[in-house]
């Protein structure tokens, strides 16, 4: 990656950002090869969201991720480069991808700041291969045209495009087209807000019917934890993570749901979750607000959690109490969360890192719900260090987890399609961004629903063990569909 000492907000005249175009096209010419630009600017204080909805439009590409408990939030939009992948080594793939955009990007500005230089966007779905027609890839990532992010108070904006190695072009039209994306973030005018439509929604239809015979057993929620549990018995697998499909609809297919309304209302009632919305630009998005971080690394430092066991918030602090007591104590739950943790212990060893989490998991609250909770954490060795481990290296080993799919892993994510009876798609998927310096976040797809038009499907789904209840854990998936159910009918 080429650092060039220039200052944007020093150089923003016509005949300096020329001046500073001719220069990345040389540089382009030099190998041969389009080169990734990337100019990064501070800006004045911007909401992120009001920003992306400003500009919003159903078949460009966008994402966006908030977490106000953390104080940040990050979005992009419209793609300047996009990368697809499936398969077994589809991380492996989205990697040698990103260190060859790299190794030809110019970047310009502090690079210090939060959440600056290039950005990728990037999705992983549940499982390595997806199905036919379904709205995201296996892999999907994408470097988006523009980029805002907000972070402890400070706004940075940037901008991205591809220099081809052509001595030749007129220059003029894309000096025009930044100066302008810099004079409009500079001083940003958001859209004047319209009467939000009526999109009161009703259900056409649960739980889908299951490619299995149609007898009354095998299309239930409840049928299919029987059987699951009949599964565990035999010792096929420890733990299965079973999903629920509900379908929503407006009452009108010409009042389309609007994804991002949908996500205000998610990061207003969600504060400690990370409020994510990411479209394919096919006019598909999926939004939410996950509770679960699946690894964070910054600075060199890996985060990560096992997060299961679930249990209602109380309607008085003594209820939430006791309620919260009873997770603690549940030998069910302790029994689940534990598996997880074992997992993330298990799958990261190879790798030599020195883990260090917690001897008892805690409790996590969010507004309708409460988790256990278990945080790992390590520090990862240097980049010129024999052995350098990556982010997507150590998210590989950690995706899916328990949390998610089970335990043993591979023995029940074998029978998930079998007892579910839908494709998962970004459910229970992975879902964040890599920057240039080897940082970057990803977060579960839960608590979630594609929006597609006038139709929503939503998800939610509950660990099954020896001892679960098909009763409760329908009941547990209830909960966690009510976040977005609500936020849909809002």
């Amino acid at each position: 990656m080429t650092i060039l000492p220039i200052n944007p907000a020093a150089n923003a005249t016509p005949a300096a950002l020329l001046e500073f175009l001719e220069q990345c096209r040389a540089l382009a010419v030099a190998i041969n090869r389009p080169r990734l630009v990337s100019i990064t600017l501070e800006v004045p204080a911007l909401d992120p969201l009001a920003v992306l909805e400003s500009i919003f439009e159903p078949n460009e590409r966008h994402f966006y991720v908030e977490r106000p408990a953390e104080n940040f939030a990050l979005a992009g939009a419209e793609a300047v480069l996009s990368f697809t992948a499936r398969g077994p080594q589809r991380f492996a793939d989205c990697q040698r991808f990103i260190d060859a955009t790299l190794a030809d990007a110019i970047v310009v500005g502090d690079q210090t700041a939060a959440f600056s230089g290039p950005h990728f966007f990037t999705a992983y779905t549940f499982s390595d291969d997806t199905e036919p027609n379904e709205p995201f890839e296996s892999a999907s990532l994408f470097i988006p045209r523009w980029q805002v992010a907000l972070a402890n108070g400070r706004t940075t904006a940037v901008a991205n495009f591809v220099m081809p190695p052509a001595p030749q072009a007129d220059l003029r039209p894309l000096a025009e087209k930044v100066l302008h994306a810099h004079q409009k973030f500079a001083r940003f005018d958001y859209d004047t807000p319209t009467p939000a439509s009526d999109q009161s929604v009703r259900s056409v239809q649960s739980d889908k019917p299951s490619p299995l015979p149609a007898t009354p057993e095998s299309t239930t929620y409840r049928a299919s934890v029987t059987r699951a549990l009949d599964y565990i018995s035999r010792g096929a697998f420890q733990k299965i993570v079973l999903a629920r499909a509900l379908d929503f609809t407006t009452p009108d297919a010409t009042e389309p749901f609007h994804p991002l309304r949908v996500l205000n209302t998610l990061r207003e009632r969600f504060t400690d979750c990370y409020s994510f919305s990411l479209a394919n630009g096919r006019g598909q998005s999926f939004i939410g607000a996950s509770p679960e971080r699946l690894l964070r690394v910054r600075d060199r430092r890996l985060l990560t959690e096992a997060l299961a066991g679930s249990a209602p918030r109380g309607a008085s602090a003594s209820e939430d109490a006791a309620l919260g007591g009873a997770l603690l104590n549940s030998e069910k739950d302790l029994r689940e969360q534990r598996h997880v943790l074992d997992s993330i212990l298990r799958r990261l060893e190879p790798l030599g890192l020195a883990l260090t989490h917690p001897a008892r998991p805690g409790l996590r609250k969010l507004a309708n719900v409460q988790h256990l909770h278990t945080p790992v954490e390590a520090t990862l060795p240097e980049d010129t260090s024999p052995h350098p481990v990556r982010l997507l290296d150590t998210l590989a080993r950690l995706h899916p987890t328990p949390a998610v799919g089970g335990t043993p892993r591979e023995a029940a994510i074998a029978h998930i399609r079998e007892l579910e009876n839908f494709p998962r798609g970004l459910y229970a998927g992975a879902i964040g961004w890599l920057d240039s310096r080897g940082n970057g976040e990803f977060f579960v797809g839960l608590r979630s629903a594609l929006i597609d038009g006038a139709n929503a499907r939503l998800y939610a789904g509950a660990g099954i063990v020896t001892g679960s209840s098909p009763d409760r854990e329908f009941d547990e998936t209830e909960i966690k569909f009510r976040a977005i159910r609500d936020a849909l009918l809002t």
